[in-house]
């Protein structure tokens, strides 16, 4: 069940003037005419009564009838406005709006500037890097040759004096390939550079698979058929070659076998032929022994074979190798 609203206190009655101090009704009616002619004393305007009813507070009226306060603010209200007014004010709007826009992008501005920041030191970390690797801060000032066995290294280096002095990046490559073609044995090369001042250069020698004797000699000769050298002798430790020619398919047929051997094997060929690319034959040592090669075709399994089969029966003991076909071998 919901609850009766209480009622409002009742206004307590104010106490009933005495008598004397009740207005009589002439005295009353004076007052009245008074404050409306403005004579009235403000404490005496305040507590004019009517009967019993207090008279409202009276604004004072100037004599020719205008209320004075009235006229201050309709005075104040049609005051012109002036162009410096309206330039002050749409000045302090740009303001407050550059301050919101500064406000806002604060944060872009300041990574924008972070990036070009990085950026410029980046480049002047290049700059200052380049201008030192070619300057003769980094020049050449020693060659080392590294892979050679045949070759002399003094001779690849005395080939290569024109690049002493040389900033390291201004290497000529061409003046060193220049240089390096004369001589048969490189068959390939890299340069390195090792700051600040030494010039690598790495020599992949060609590999002889034999000696071709010719009516100039004897002419040592890679897998290619490039001459290495002519001497008026064999030189030792190389395989007689007895092919066709250096061009032909059958000497490329005995390049690749030769290259195939271990050098366990490789050392003990001491002649080689081959009159088509199917027929390749090796001689081995002072024995004799023959070794029916074939062709070409799976040379790094013929070889495995033919080294188990040595190791089984040694040269001395069979007067040929047939690993023509590497599944089956066969002695003889």
């Amino acid at each position: 069940m919901q609850r009766p609203t209480p009622l409002p206190p009742q206004a307590e009655k104010p106490a009933p003037r005495s008598a004397a101090e009740a207005p009589t009704p002439s005295k009353a009616r004076a007052s009245k005419a008074r404050a409306a002619k403005g004579e009235l004393p403000p404490e005496e305007l305040r507590t004019a009564q009517v009967g019993a009813e207090p008279l409202a507070p009276v604004t004072p009226i100037s004599s020719d009838g205008h209320d004075p306060d009235r006229a201050e603010g309709e005075a104040a209200d049609a005051s012109p406005i002036g162009v410096r007014d309206v330039w002050r004010a749409a000045r302090a709007r740009r303001k407050a709006l550059r301050a919101e826009v500064r406000r806002f992008t604060g944060r872009q501005r300041r990574r924008r500037a972070l990036w070009i920041g990085a950026a410029a030191s980046i480049g002047i970390l290049a700059l200052v890097t380049l201008g030192a690797a070619y300057s003769p801060l980094f020049a050449v000032e020693r060659v080392e040759v590294v892979g050679t066995s045949q070759l002399k290294a003094s001779a690849v280096v005395d080939a290569l004096q024109a690049q002493i002095g040389k900033p390291l990046p201004l290497v000529d490559e061409s003046a060193v390939k220049a240089a390096l073609v004369r001589f048969p044995l490189v068959e390939s090369y890299t340069l390195e550079a090792r700051p600040p001042h030494e010039l690598v250069v790495r020599i992949v020698e060609r590999t002889p698979v034999g000696v071709i004797q010719g009516p100039a000699g004897y002419t040592l000769v890679d897998a290619a058929g490039v001459a290495l050298s002519t001497t008026s002798t064999a030189p030792p430790g190389e395989p007689i070659v007895t092919v066709p020619g250096v061009h032909s398919s059958a000497f490329a047929s005995l390049g690749q076998v030769m290259r195939a051997l271990p050098a366990a094997i490789r050392t003990q060929v001491t002649a080689a032929s081959a009159t088509t690319p199917d027929d390749v034959t090796l001689t081995l040592g002072g024995t004799r022994t023959q070794v029916e090669w074939g062709s070409a075709d799976q040379s790094a399994l013929k070889a495995l074979v033919l080294e188990e089969a040595m190791k089984a029966k040694p040269p001395a003991s069979v007067s040929a190798y047939d690993v023509s076909t590497p599944t089956s071998v066969v002695f003889r």
